[in-house]
């Protein structure tokens, strides 16, 4: 209520003002001497109850009304703790038929042990420290009850006696709970937001606490109009006895209160409690911050006094004193050691004066116990401060204390270790790494009382060891335990105990087993500026671009810092390169913040602005594309950066980018440290669903496929498109993959940058000690919809009500920086000025750039030129000799097995003498390649023996089990012969051997699957990568696939290598395909591939029967003479007249006709052409060929597969207008001779595949 005229008739009554009425005295002085000296809210008071004298007294109900007191200096601006109720709109109602059986509804997720989390599925509460905000409600006027009966004969006789009649009720509490609680609380806002807990603010909103349970304690007498009232307030408001200087170097005593405690939680009395306090120091106090105090606290506890019975002022029913912390005096001469021993703890003294008119001393009791069991833990109090203050552990519990005397029991140290290794093992489930919602996370095995401890352990001393760097010492408890938490339980969780190898283990557990070391300003500003750079870029797009799809980082801006170190690090250390392989969201951020390139460049693809006459093949969206750069460390030192090309295929660019720095690694040789390192970015559902993560997982220290270790880098938004966790992964971590192969996880929490740049760096470090791979989890979440016109509360509402809580990354560390003290408010608005800045400049720059094409932007690396097809495919004497050579020399000792010695002597007789089989053939490719300085490289399943036991690229040293590869010892400056088994893979293997092909285009790059029909585990390398790389992004690759084929009765697989599949992907040049049928032919195929200038795949189908066949082996004159030709002849041909059928064939069963023809008695009539290439169609070649029998009017096409299958479909829609451009005369009729139509490549039963053989060859040479 307001005063009026009427109050300063009355007067009024300073006793509202209980102890500060000597305040209401100096105050008017000063007001009387100047009016304009004292705040305008002191003016309005003095001016309604008039300047001059002491006010008279005045009625009972003469109360100061409210006024609103102006907002503390520095205060931030509040914001909702929560995030308000979101509407959810009320469908119209619908006339009920009748009644009809309710629904069922699916459960909604909920958050349970053993399984992942669903963001949404807990209480729904925002991480982020709530600015605080206390909602302001009108003053409501307290209840006044006029006391009757034998309340009023006892108030009556209370004044007699006294003029106020008082009680003090007295209690000693323990405060060794209060005490460790505490610190835990402090330590967790020391790094995170700042700011400190006292022991006054537990013990106040303790008291409050206890105000509400007993609000008796809150009531206060009056009397009005000469009749006794029991006032009963509406509100709690706590008045804080504050002690402080004045200007003239005396102290002074002020009283004011916090309004309507009964309605804050813990962080806003808090914040309440500090507003208060920093006003009276700064002399900003006003009327109504004294107004209307119910119940008072004091603290003379802080001057070491240890019992006070302080004065209670009119107007209250209550007042508490406070006493000091500290050991019973009896226990105060005892050692530390001994007090720990017998479990001693410090005690504070509670005194409760109360108005014994009102109140009675059974109440006043209660009150004190009720306090005593919030202070050691009862009735949720430490959990709700925990909750209050978002700090992510659940509190100390209050227990008694155990003995070790009992026979059998395991002593506390042992305990203490089974501690440690919990932490070490479970740390993780305990680690704040949620930034979207809180929890107050924990394990049953890191609870002490797991291990038989309590808290009276914790100031007990304990050898620890080598934990924490100690050597044979001892550490208290409590050491160990925030040692513990500081390593393994703040925004970062570690999963190390899986690796076996011990030194690995211990490697980590002295980078996090340490004490904290904060890094200084300048690091701090320089994270503040990468997040900068990250937000800019995505502010820019969306508001640039609005609702287009870019794939936005939003909510894991933190992957920008990850990255930014990370390259920091690699330059500083004198690496190389940097390969990163990634998916399409935050690519382009990536792009503009990590491998430099220009946001005009973007902006270009953002708008379509490509020049077609300089666009070759189909192109792709802006967020597939890759590209190179520079990385410019704050050292001044550079790097070379790239990302790699990539589909929308999830997770397929992982083997390709690894094969990309193998053959970095390998180009550049043996130097120390893994000269190339790898970065892979994942999605939190396709790591942990998409199998060629395994697969790519398990080649990290297989020898043919080592790059020195590679970062992995999960940006965890914590949810798969709209698939929550729970429902894409049975695994409690998205990354539990990645403990296969022994890989250290750190699990980090996005919302803390400074983390995330130390997690990188110690990433990195690991990767250089051990070369192995390293899997850090980015748990982030993801601002906006899959994609940006995407609403993703149509599946997740629960997890995007909490989203929209969030402030940014930037705006939450810039915050906590600043509460913490680790920069100024003038550092903070120079970091937003330069935002501000940054922001207007990339418009500027755009709008300036917008049609300029950014020279030095390039999507992929540079291809350079070889030597040309010209050059000639034949060898000399010398290079057959030298393979011939090299498979019967061996060191000295070496014992070849006896079954392949004659193998290989009979190899190197042929290469002497002849006729060369096809595994021989292969080897002089190889070899004469390797002679003349070109790299070769043939990586597949069972390569080095070969499937069928044919090639023997390495020999194996039958009593030691050692491997000899003669290929390799050749000439002193061969190239490198890099052959190895794979792992059983398709996916990543190809994926791999496709990389390694596009970094080295000089080498002759070989994949080989162990029969043709595996090659279908690795379709989307295929399809996306080796078929349409080149017309995506201009990305070539010279990669062979070797896919045997043949039908020899073995059943539906291992029979086709579905050489219709890849002539479906046949277009624009992109690939070749080929069938050879002599090993001549496939000798030349292999050095022209090397040498000729296409930069394209080639899949060939390799033989399997045909390989020991007497009748395709080639003379040694086809080797050292001759060349590549994609559709040959028939040699047996001497008339050409007299041929009446052609024959087109590929492949074996060019063979099988020619013995089918010589038993048939047709040799002379029947002229066989085996086409050697099928894609790009050999028209020029063929035709040559096909000019030379005019008279025939049909040409038949037999091929081993099902009609529906080979090449049957291809060639007769491609191959008669091809032949048309060179024979323009000439009509091809071409007739397809086959096996039955079938859905399965061939048939099961041997007999029924040699009855469909001989038909075919019937068919096939048939009037």
């Amino acid at each position: 209520m307001a005063y009026t005229p009427q109050d300063v008739k009355n007067g009024a009554d300073t006793s509202e003002f209980g102890a500060n009425d000597w305040l209401i005295e100096e105050m008017r002085e000063q007001y009387l001497a100047d009016p304009a000296s004292v705040d305008p809210s002191w003016a309005d008071y003095f001016s309604h109850h008039g300047g001059a004298g002491t006010p008279a007294a005045a009625g009972p109900d003469a109360r100061p009304a409210p006024v609103t007191a102006p907002a503390a200096a520095g205060a931030t601006q509040p914001a909702p703790v929560t995030a308000p109720p979101v509407p959810v709109p009320v469908p119209p109602t619908v006339p009920k038929a009748q009644a009809a059986p309710s629904p069922a509804l699916e459960p909604a997720p909920r958050h349970s042990s053993g399984k992942p989390d669903s963001p949404g599925s807990g209480r729904g509460v925002s991480p982020d420290r709530p600015r605080v905000q206390v909602a302001t409600k009108e003053q409501t006027e307290p209840t006044r009850t006029p006391l009757r009966g034998t309340p009023l004969r006892t108030a009556n006789n209370m004044d007699a006696s006294l003029a106020m009649p008082t009680a003090t009720s007295v209690r000693d509490v323990p405060m060794k709970l209060a005490i460790d609680q505490r610190q835990m609380i402090n330590a967790h806002l020391a790094r995170s937001t700042g700011g400190k807990v006292s022991f006054t603010h537990l013990i106040g909103w303790a008291m409050v606490q206890a105000l509400k349970a007993v609000p008796e304690m809150n009531n206060s007498y009056e009397v009005v109009d000469g009749k006794p009232m029991l006032v009963t307030p509406a509100s709690i408001n706590l008045g804080l006895a504050i002690d402080s200087r004045k200007a003239d170097g005396t102290r002074q005593l002020v009283v004011p209160n916090i309004k309507n405690c009964e309605d804050l939680n813990f962080a806003q009395f808090w914040s309440a409690y500090e507003a208060l306090v920093r006003k009276a120091r700064d002399g900003a106090l006003v009327v109504d911050d004294f107004a209307g105090t119910t119940a008072s606290l004091t603290n003379p506890g802080g001057l070491g006094t240890t019992h006070s019975v302080p004065r209670l002022m009119r107007g209250q029913g209550l007042i508490l004193g406070v006493g000091s912390i500290d050991y019973p005096p009896e226990f105060q001469g005892a050692s530390s050691n001994r007090i720990n021993q017998l479990g001693v703890s410090k005690v504070t003294t509670l005194t409760s004066t109360y108005d014994h008119r009102v109140i009675q001393g059974a109440q006043s009791g209660e009150f004190l116990r009720y306090m005593h069991e919030l202070l050691i833990g009862k009735h949720g109090f430490y959990d709700e401060i925990f909750d209050s203050l978002r700090v992510p552990y659940t509190p100390i519990r209050w227990a008694n204390d155990t003995s070790d005397d009992r026979f059998g029991a395991i002593p506390r140290s042992a305990r203490i270790f089974s501690l440690i290794n919990a932490y070490r093992n479970l740390g993780h489930f305990m680690a704040d790494i949620d930034p979207l919602e809180y929890r107050q996370r924990t394990h049953p095995e890191l609870a002490i009382e797991y291990h038989g401890l309590t808290l009276w352990d914790l100031d007990r001393e304990f050898p620890v060891g080598t934990f924490g760097g100690h050597s044979g010492e001892v550490a208290t408890m409590r050491d160990i335990l925030a040692m513990l938490r500081t390593s393994y339980c703040r925004t970062v969780g570690v999963e190390y105990m899986h690796i076996s190898d011990n030194e690995q283990r211990t490697w980590i557990q002295e980078r996090f087993e340490r004490p904290f070391v904060p890094w200084p300003r300048e690091e701090h500003l320089r994270i503040l500026d990468k997040l900068n750079e990250a937000e800019i870029f995505e502010t820019f797009l969306q508001t640039k671009f609005v609702g287009q799809k870019r794939f936005s980082l939003e909510g894991g801006e933190s992957t920008i810092v990850f990255l930014d170190e990370l390259c920091e690090r690699a330059a500083d250390s004198g690496l190389e390169e940097v390969i990163i392989g990634m998916p399409h969201r935050g690519r382009l951020n990536v792009l503009a913040n990590i491998v430099g390139k220009s946001y005009s460049q973007i902006f270009r693809e953002f708008q379509g602005n490509y020049d077609p006459r300089l666009t070759q093949g189909s192109g792709d969206v802006k967020y597939h594309l890759g590209a190179e750069g520079q990385f410019t460390a704050a050292s001044g030192r550079t790097i070379k950066t790239s990302v790699a090309a990539n589909p929308s295929h999830l997770e397929a660019v992982d083997p390709v980018v690894e094969g990309i720095a193998r053959a970095k690694i390998d180009r550049i040789g043996k130097v120390p440290g893994w000269p190339v390192m790898p970065i892979l970015l994942h999605g939190d559902a396709a790591f942990s669903g998409q199998g060629v993560v395994y697969e790519t997982l398990q080649m990290s220290q297989l020898r043919a496929y080592k790059t020195g270790g590679t970062v992995h880098l999960v940006v965890n938004n914590q949810v798969g498109f709209t698939t929550a966790p729970i429902e894409s992964r049975s695994s409690i971590y998205a990354t539990d993959v990645a403990k296969s192969v022994q890989a250290p996880v750190f699990h980090v929490n996005g919302d803390d940058p400074e983390a995330v740049a130390r997690v990188a760096q110690v990433a990195f470090d690991f990767r250089q000690r051990f070369g192995k791979d390293v899997v850090v989890d980015l748990v982030c979440y993801r601002r906006r919809g899959h994609n940006e016109g995407d609403d993703p509360s149509f599946t997740q509402p629960l997890m995007y009500d909490l989203i929209e809580q969030k402030r940014s990354v930037r705006k939450l560390y810039t915050e906590a920086l600043i509460g913490r003290g680790d920069i100024s408010t003038d550092d903070a608005e120079e970091v937003i000025a330069r935002f501000r800045e940054r922001l207007e400049s990339v418009f500027r720059e755009v709008r300036e750039a917008a049609d300029a094409e950014d020279e030095g932007y390039r999507r992929v690396p540079y291809y350079p030129a070889k030597l040309g097809k010209d050059r000639g495919t034949a060898i000399t004497e010398e290079q057959m000799e030298a393979v011939a050579a090299a498979h019967l020399t061996f060191p000295e000792g070496f014992t070849v097995h006896p079954k392949v010695l004659p193998q290989l002597e009979r190899r190197a007789t042929s290469i002497r003498q002849g006729p060369i089989d096809w595994a021989t053939a292969e080897l002089l490719a190889f070899g004469s390649l390797l002679m003349e300085g070109r790299p070769v490289r043939l990586v597949g399943q069972d390569s080095r023996r070969g499937t069928f036991s044919q090639r023997f690229a390495a020999v194996i040293d039958r009593v030691t089990n050692r491997a000899y590869v003669p290929l390799k010892h050749l000439s002193p400056d061969q190239g490198g012969f890099h052959v190895f088994d794979s792992l059983l893979s398709e996916y990543a293997s190809m994926g791999f051997e496709y990389g390694y092909s596009v970094a080295a285009p000089d080498a002759l790059v070989l994949w080989e699957g162990q029969f043709g029909d595996f090659a279908n585990g690795a379709q989307t390398i295929a399809d996306e990568f080796i078929a349409a790389g080149n017309a995506k992004w201009t990305q070539k690759s010279g990669v062979v696939l070797l896919l045997p084929h043949g039908y020899e009765g073995q059943g539906p697989d291992h029979s086709s290598a579905r050489i219709e599949r890849w002539l479906t992907l046949c277009s624009e040049g992109a690939l070749a395909v080929c069938q050879p049928s002599t090993p001549a032919s496939y000798f030349h195929l292999l050095r022209t591939h090397a040498y000729v200038n296409w930069h394209r795949p080639v899949v060939i189908a390799t033989p399997k029967s045909m390989l020991r066949s007497k009748m395709a082996v080639s003379p040694r004159s086809e080797f050292l003479q001759g060349r590549w030709q994609p559709a040959m002849g028939d040699p047996t041909i001497t008339d050409p007249a007299a041929v009446k059928r052609v024959v087109l064939c590929s492949g074996k069963i060019r063979w099988e006709l020619v013995q089918a023809r010589a038993e048939a008695g047709l040799e002379g009539q029947v002229a066989i052409l085996p086409l050697e290439r099928l894609y790009p169609l050999p028209a020029r070649e063929l035709a040559a060929e096909l000019a030379k029998y005019p008279q025939v009017s049909e040409v038949r096409w037999v091929q081993d597969e099902p009609e529906n299958q080979g090449a049957w479909w291809f060639l007769q829609l491609h191959l008669p207008a091809a032949l048309a451009a060179f024979l323009p005369h000439y009509t091809l009729n071409l007739t397809g001779v086959a096996r039955p139509a079938a859905s399965a490549p061939s048939v099961g039963s041997v007999k029924v595949h040699q009855a469909q053989e001989v038909d075919l060859m019937a068919r096939a040479l048939a009037d």
